[in-house]
């Protein structure tokens, strides 16, 4: 059963593969990427770069509707980063989330995925111009920061494990959707507050809309992380004091806010707020967590 949900979420699972280049790879032969590993995370970046640089010209020149072309990057970006997962994941044998380089991939890939699943839902197209730049710094990050790239092969696997962490990792992604939608919520606040327009203001989705969205993004990065949380309570795993409670952390914030939505002592834009502050502590925290998670 755990490796069915494991193969239905992490890009590795749906294929086994094998070849002379990742042979060597896993008997430690080579120790950083293959040329197309590298061609699919510089790829991923130009695009990303080319699409953020015509929404910033869009918005200079007054005619902010870069919609479509956020969406055709961010589309390509996700099948990019899928092959480039799939590739790291048959090498390492389990889903590639075992350092903190991979964990940034992932978390870049996850929050692509979330932006595609509910982006037109929401009807937030809007959204993927705040979702490129983001993900743009994610990947920038894994390229240019000191990050060991050698795969990591973990001496056991385990499914419930990769679960609870790749299904983390998706939950995060939606909270990284939320605190978007927040910011979006309280730029066009502070914009109608002011009574001053332009051509942000005019493209972005009814601040009604971007309220409910960031409630209902929270939610389901709510519903996912508690599933996470569940299978690492079933597989067992012993957790580190200072992770165990970084992480309860997270679950408690996101928890109390939609609590707090539920019974309306919340307002939206406090809800917006938070959820921008959240993100910002799961960014701060991450690597934090994925060092005391890393296999020994």
């Amino acid at each position: 059963m755990p490796e069915f949900f494991f193969d239905s979420i992490c890009p590795t699972g749906f294929f086994d593969f094998s070849n002379p280049t990742i042979e060597s790879l896993r008997a430690g032969r080579h120790s950083d990427f293959t040329p197309m590993q590298n061609f699919l995370l510089i790829a991923s970046t130009l695009i990303l770069l080319c699409s953020f640089g015509y929404t910033l010209f869009r918005l200079g020149s007054g005619r902010m509707r870069p919609g479509r072309t956020n969406l055709a990057a961010l589309i390509a970006t996700f099948i990019l980063l899928s092959a480039d997962l799939w590739l790291r994941g048959q090498i390492e044998r389990s889903c590639p989330i075992n350092s903190l380089f991979d964990v940034v991939i992932f978390t870049a890939w996850s929050t692509t995925l979330i932006y595609l699943l509910v982006g037109s839902a929401y009807r937030l197209s809007l959204l993927g111009a705040f979702t490129t730049p983001l993900v743009l710094f994610l990947l920038l990050t894994a390229e240019f920061a000191p990050l060991d790239r050698s795969p990591t092969i973990r001496a056991i696997r385990d499914p419930w494990i990769e679960f609870h962490a790749s299904l983390s990792l998706i939950a995060y992604g939606a909270f990284a959707l939320a605190g978007l939608a927040g910011v979006m919520y309280l730029i066009q606040d502070r914009q109608l507050k002011k009574q001053k327009g332009g051509a942000l203001l005019y493209n972005l989705p009814p601040i009604t809309d971007l309220g409910v969205a960031n409630t209902r993004l929270i939610w389901l990065g709510l519903a996912l992380l508690t599933i996470a949380f569940a299978a690492g309570f079933v597989s067992g795993m012993q957790v580190n004091t200072i992770k165990f409670w970084t992480s309860a952390t997270i679950w408690f914030a996101y928890a109390l806010m939609v609590v707090l939505r539920q019974v309306h002592t919340l307002a939206p834009r406090r809800t917006a707020t938070l959820s921008v502050v959240a993100l910002a502590f799961i960014l701060i925290t991450l690597p934090a967590i994925q060092h005391l998670s890393a296999p020994k």
